[in-house]
């Protein structure tokens, strides 16, 4: 029992699945959805016209052949009755021997196999009258009363009724009996006479034609399906051009462009679309100067800034390390002034890493690197400057993978950074941990939090949660856009979850084998 609810669980899955497939191809696909519906419309005028045609000629096949059956048996009723008036027979025997050449007279005349010749039932008995005669004793069951009664009181010479018959073999086939009356002389009184004539080669011949018109229903469901496919092809071959033309330019392929379509209609088309093509292209290339002179900008001011910062952060190292000889404003204004040095030379720093990420400038140095023994490298130099905390949970695997050193450790220090800055002075919990694919670092702390409509902002440039907090450990508003992008240099990613008063934790997933690596170590 379990395996069969098992097996009709599995096939209702599978029925589900096949529906919601066919619902999306019929959502996405207009020329599915012109196919099935010309498909239903034409299947409804080809079986509308499959029955009234089989109908018709049924109808005429039918008409044809029960006159043929009236007409015969009319001649040889006629026939029988001719012999019979003429007949003077008086006796038994003679009137016996009259039945004989009736009989005789049927069979000739005839064309039915089947005859039935009794004494009218509504008579009185006569002796002298001749036993009833029949070739086919089953006929006698078809017969209905209603047309026995018409027979024996009706005043029409012969009536007629559609009945069932059995061949040779046993086997229904569509028939007709035909009834009328005989008048026997001398008194033999009046006898009932019904021939059965099969319909079985009118109704091959139906068959035929039914099977005939079936074949041609399905030829023309055919050619119309390829006619309708041809048409939908041509009528929406310029779409198709457009879109896969539009996906090549989407791809960067900025010279391709629509071809000519051969019609008025879609040649228009085409040239609109070429004219947008083009329009995009020298606004594509003018943006792209634009970008490129901008990266040139920041990184020739970052360079040229490079020489004064050097020699301002010489002469303030001197003047902070003799600031205790200084008076107290002077003394003071030499720390200030070291310290936004510093700052400055980091924001220097930051904008161009930021220039080589924009101008495609980036090489990583790969090396197999323990990402536990980095974290705490880094802990151990920032824990002198925390108020927070900072507690590492060993990894229970192996966390060595391939890396460019330098960046993680720098994405490792900027977010042990944001969670001393933003920590409150609350412990600060870090961990480290592996996959069989990937290592991660996580970096969690118990302070201000992060509201949810500022998440999306964390990773942008130059943003900050409050630009009005004092900062701790100084800060461009680039650390975490740069560290986003060395993360996905190596194929990782930053993750990030907050809640305000409770804290926040950002975790790094790195693979353990990126294609970044894959590519250094082929160069």
């Amino acid at each position: 029992m379990p395996e069969r609810s098992g097996e009709t669980a599995t096939a209702g899955s599978a029925l589900t699945s096949g529906v919601e497939a066919a619902k999306r191809k019929w959502r996405g696909s207009i020329t599915t959805r012109i196919m099935v519906a010309t498909g239903l419309i034409t299947a409804i005028i080809i079986a509308s016209t499959f029955v009234y045609m089989s109908a018709l000629v049924g109808n005429d096949l039918f008409e044809n052949k029960r006159d043929e059956v009236l007409a015969d048996a009319a001649g040889a009723t006629q026939a029988a009755q001719r012999i019979l008036d003429a007949s003077d027979a008086g006796d038994r025997a003679a009137l016996t021997n009259l039945m004989v050449a009736v009989q005789t007279s049927i069979r000739d005349t005839s064309a039915s196999p089947q005859i039935l010749v009794r004494r009218d039932a509504n008579q009185l008995v006569n002796d002298e009258a001749p036993l009833d005669f029949t070739t086919d004793a089953a006929l006698a069951s078809i017969i209905t009363p209603e047309l026995a009664t018409q027979v024996g009181t009706g005043s029409a010479s012969q009536y007629w009724q559609s009945v069932s018959l059995s061949d040779s073999q046993g086997l229904s086939q569509p028939g007709i009996v035909v009834g009328s009356s005989l008048v026997f002389p001398s008194g033999a009184g009046r006898y009932e006479l019904f021939l059965g004539y099969s319909l079985a080669e009118s109704e091959a011949t139906l068959q035929f034609v039914q099977r005939t018109l079936l074949f041609t229903a399905v030829v023309l469901m055919l050619l119309m399906g390829v006619l309708v496919w041809s048409v939908i092809r041509f009528v929406f071959r310029p779409i198709r051009v457009a879109a896969e033309t539009s996906s090549k330019l989407a791809a960067g392929d900025e010279q391709v462009r629509m071809p000519d379509l051969g019609d008025e209609h879609f040649n228009q088309l085409a040239s609109s679309f070429n004219e947008m093509a083009d329009t995009l292209q020298a606004r594509y290339q003018k943006l792209s100067e634009l970008s490129l002179m901008q990266q040139r900008f920041v990184a020739d001011v970052s360079h040229e800034l490079r020489t004064p910062l050097t020699t301002i952060r010489l002469a303030s190292d001197v003047l902070y390390a003799e600031r205790s000889d200084l008076k107290a404003p002077a003394e003071r204004s030499a720390e200030l002034l070291h310290a936004q040095v510093l700052r400055f030379e980091t924001l220097l720093e930051s904008l161009l890493e930021i220039s080589r990420y924009d101008a495609g400038d980036v090489e990583l140095h790969f090396e197999a690197t323990d990402l536990e023994d980095l974290v705490r490298d880094e802990v151990k130099s920032l824990q002198t400057l925390s108020e927070s905390p900072l507690r590492v949970k060993p990894a229970s695997t192996d966390t060595t993978v391939e890396m460019d050193a330098l960046r993680i450790r720098r994405i490792v220090s900027n977010l042990l950074s944001n969670a001393i800055e933003h920590g409150e002075g609350k412990p600060i919990e870090i961990a480290v941990a592996s996959t069989a694919t990937e290592v991660l670092c996580s970096v969690r702390d118990h302070g201000i939090g992060i509201d949810a409509d500022q998440i999306s902002h964390v990773f942008e440039r130059f943003w900050r949660a409050d630009p009005a907090r004092a900062r701790t450990l100084g800060g461009s508003g680039l650390g975490l856009a740069i560290a986003l992008e060395d993360a996905e240099a190596h194929g990782g990613t930053i993750e990030l979850t907050s809640e305000p008063g409770a804290g926040t934790e950002f975790v790094l997933k790195i693979p353990r084998r990126s294609p970044s690596a894959a590519e250094g170590r082929d160069r």
